[in-house]
């Protein structure tokens, strides 16, 4: 698999992200998706939206196999779901900028190896 990079080669800002990014992916979930709160109507004739007093929705979207997916998401799991995305995205960044560490680690190893 080639040499591993170890942890004396990498800086405290390093090894506070991946520490951070292993207790996410070691906890609850993550969850990458859209979380968008629409207002909508029943359609029941004696409610309180059909007089304009709409519901509010929370909808999760997805990309599953190049389709777009949305799922209802009940108050009793909003909370749960949107720890999830939050954690996602964190997951995420964090993983852009450790990429971004190693690419600058291999550019300073390439000049370094043509001197």
């Amino acid at each position: 698999m080639g040499p591993e990079i170890s942890r004396r080669e990498m800086s405290p800002e390093e090894r506070r992200m991946r520490s951070r990014a292993a207790q996410i992916l070691a906890g609850a979930g993550v969850l990458h998706g859209t979380l968008s709160e629409r207002m909508q109507v029943c359609g029941k004739k004696n409610c309180a939206c059909s007089r304009g007093e709409k519901h509010r929705t929370l909808v999760l979207t997805v990309r599953s196999g190049g389709k777009v997916q949305q799922i209802y998401i009940p108050r009793l799991l909003e909370s749960l779901v949107r720890q999830w995305v939050d954690q996602d995205r964190e997951v995420r960044d964090l993983l852009a900028r450790l990429s971004a560490m190693h690419r600058d680690r291999l550019v300073a190893r390439k000049k370094k190896e043509e001197v």
